[in-house]
């Protein structure tokens, strides 16, 4: 009796209904613990507890104002817009309501992006179910900053599922949709080698590149246009040496001292990144090509500079990914746990936060978990056997 108990709670709660009220109820609950907090001062700076927010709303207004996006508005907002006129231009849909509709609709979209994404993946119902609880602690850090991670994470994991499907169109929609948020977003075009349509591909990705780039110009001027793309790479060339981030890079000068290099360490990254996809004898392997979206997943963050606890629900993700394509073992448990812990966790008040601020920040504890694990994904995808095709897990 007992047994047929737990089993039923077991089956409740990854039912996807469950967890979609679930991720509804985090991203409003976001929203409103932000507004309820209100403003403070940062750095010397005012803003609120949702800043990202504020900027991708004020972006809007920046754009169709005809004012350089990508310089400081001290007086809206603390940091700089970083993201494309195009993202700008969409978030026109949310910057005319009040704040607290605004960011509940904007969490929730990150919320349902990522749900919508999972559910399409090559697994059966309850493993997409622990998948989605499994990333759940890490949306939750994403939305408490108001950022578009979770979208991130969705439209490329999204672009994976409609290649699988072979549904192109949709999948290079979402491909630069998130480069338009985020550059590295571009790096989901490297699906593309796994799948035949390569002309089609191509096309239908040169064809969205056009109009999302071209899509401002409904709201502002040609010349502006063009303006507005020259700052935005100005921005982002002088944004390159700003920081470490937990990445790489940082972990090396935190645990090493290491102050130079950058350059070295991401072509060595780009490298390591690239030798999997040699291995085109495996391209119709479905527990490959999974492992190459977890790889990705994890590559995009670990190797990025301004990488940030928000960013890791990407590579949280990826990690769930990893876990669920192949059998458990023990190790694979003990080596998701630890990534569980110490990244999903490491932010939470589960930590003292002596230990927080001396020792996980300091020490970008954060990033460790990640970077071990984008090394073993490497290893696995360099010596899985061409002629064996292992089965995904299930739950």
């Amino acid at each position: 009796m007992q047994l047929k108990t737990r089993q039923s709670i077991r089956d409740f709660i990854l039912k996807p209904e469950f967890i979609l009220v679930v991720y509804a109820v985090l991203a409003i609950a976001a929203c409103v613990q932000n507004i309820v907090q209100g403003s403070h001062i940062y750095l010397g700076y005012f803003c609120t507890e949702y800043n990202n927010y504020v900027i991708f709303r004020q972006s809007f207004f920046h754009l169709i104002g005809g004012e350089d996006m990508y310089i400081h508005y001290h007086l809206e907002y603390w940091d700089l817009y970083k993201y494309s006129p195009t993202f700008a231009l969409l978030m026109g849909l949310l910057a005319y309501l009040p704040d607290i509709i605004g960011l509940s609709l904007w969490n929730l979209l990150n919320a349902w992006a990522l749900f919508a994404a999972i559910r399409m993946l090559p697994f059966n119902k309850n493993t997409q179910g622990a998948l989605l609880l499994f990333v759940l602690i890490e949306l939750l850090t994403s939305m408490q900053n108001s950022q578009s991670n979770g979208l991130m994470a969705g439209l490329m994991i999204g672009a994976f599922a409609c290649m699988e499907r072979g549904k192109l169109q949709w999948a290079t929609l979402w491909i630069v949709a998130a480069t338009f948020i985020k550059v590295y977003g571009a790096v989901g075009f490297c699906l593309f080698l796994f799948y035949p349509d390569k002309i089609k591909f191509v096309l239908y990705s040169a064809f969205w590149m056009l109009l999302f780039a071209v899509l401002p110009l409904t709201v502002t001027p040609f010349h502006t246009l063009v303006w507005q793309y020259q700052n935005w790479v100005a921005m982002m060339s002088a944004d390159q040496s700003a920081s470490y981030g937990l990445s790489v890079m940082g972990w090396l000068h935190s645990w090493f001292g290491i102050n130079s290099g950058k350059s070295l360490v991401n072509v060595i990254g780009i490298v390591f990144f690239l030798v999997p996809f040699f291995r085109w004898q495996l391209y119709k392997n479905e527990v490959y090509k999974l492992l190459m979206l977890a790889f990705i997943l994890i590559w995009v963050i670990i190797f990025n500079h301004k990488a940030e606890s928000p960013t890791f629900i990407i590579s949280i993700a990826g990690a769930g990914i990893w876990y669920f394509s192949k059998p458990q073992k023990m190790w694979r448990n003990v080596l998701l746990a630890l990534v569980f812990i110490f990244t999903s966790l490491s932010p939470s008040d589960i930590f003292p936060v002596y230990i927080r601020s001396h020792f996980f920040i300091p020490y970008v504890i954060k990033a460790i978990p990640s970077i071990l694990l984008w090394c073993v994904i490497w290893v696995e995808l360099m010596t899985m056997k061409k002629d064996v095709s292992e089965g995904l897990t299930a739950v």
